[in-house]
Parts: C-alpha cells; structure tokens; sequence
C-alpha cells in the first residue's frame, strides 16, 4: 500500500522528497524516518504539487535533477520558487544534487531554499536536516512570534 492513504495527525512530522536517483531516496527517507518525520514520496512534478498544497510539510528535500535533464528543467523547484512566501514559509526546503557546496548561502538564496547539500555528504544527511531546520526555525522566529501576537490581538 502506497502512502496515498496515510493519514497526518497533528503530532506528525511530515516531509516531501522529490527524487529522481532511487539510491539517494532510501537514503533520504531513512534519515528522516530516523528523525521522527512522516514520509511521504512525490514520483512526478504534478503529485509533488498535489501533496504539498494538501499538507503543511515541515521538511521538503528536492533533487536537482528531479524528473529533469537539468536544474532549468526542475519544474518543482521553479513552481516553488514563485510561490508566495505564505505558500511555503512551514517548509524546510533543501535542495540536493552534485553541483552544490553544502550550506553555501548564496546557492541556496540562488535557488530560494533553505540550504543546498552536495550529493557526496550523503553520508551526513542526518544531521544536515537537523542543521537546515534549525537554521530555518531560527530564521523565522521573530516573524512566527509577531504573527501569533498580531492573531491573538485580532481575537
């Protein structure tokens, strides 16, 4: 059974991944299922769509080349790269693939990610995620406090 029925309740840690290399896959998938996240799989750009507009992921990992011949042929990195910030602002996004310095934060604002890994870290993907949604979290601190302040004076 496939993971179209699997139900996220409100104490689940969902994640997306968008690969095309079946290796780098499973090796994604373990150290996010390690890590206590709810994985869920898009094979094509249209289901990656589908699925991120259904659930508010807290992790999406994106290959470089997902269902592409080149990063310009990324349809989901492109659709997520214009997508409004409200859009996607719950996500951790983290790109993948050989042509990136890991944590260098020019490619990943280039790309308008999180963070870029380099494919050959594999290996530490773990605790990449770790560091890439901590990152994230403590980006957006301020902005989730002023949010929750401003919805609660609006109460």
């Amino acid at each position: 059974m496939g993971d179209e029925f699997d139900f996220i309740s409100a104490a689940d840690k969902p994640a997306l991944l968008a690969f095309s290399t079946p290796e780098w896959l499973e090796m994604a998938k373990a150290a996010l299922q390690e890590l206590g996240y709810k994985v869920h799989t898009a094979a094509t750009h249209s289901d990656f769509l589908i699925r991120f507009t259904q659930i508010r992921y807290q992790v999406v990992i994106i290959e470089e080349l997902f269902a592409a011949n080149s990063i310009e042929e990324n349809t989901t990195l492109h659709t997520m790269q214009n997508m409004a910030m409200n859009q996607r602002r719950h996500s951790a996004v983290i790109l993948l693939g050989s042509s990136f310095q890991t944590f260098t934060p020019l490619q990943a604002f280039k790309y308008s990610v999180t963070s870029v890994i380099n494919s050959s870290e594999l290996f530490l993907l773990k605790q990449l995620i770790e560091k890439s949604v901590a990152d994230n979290d403590f980006f957006l601190t301020s902005y989730r406090e002023a949010q929750a302040s401003l919805y609660a004076a609006a109460k």
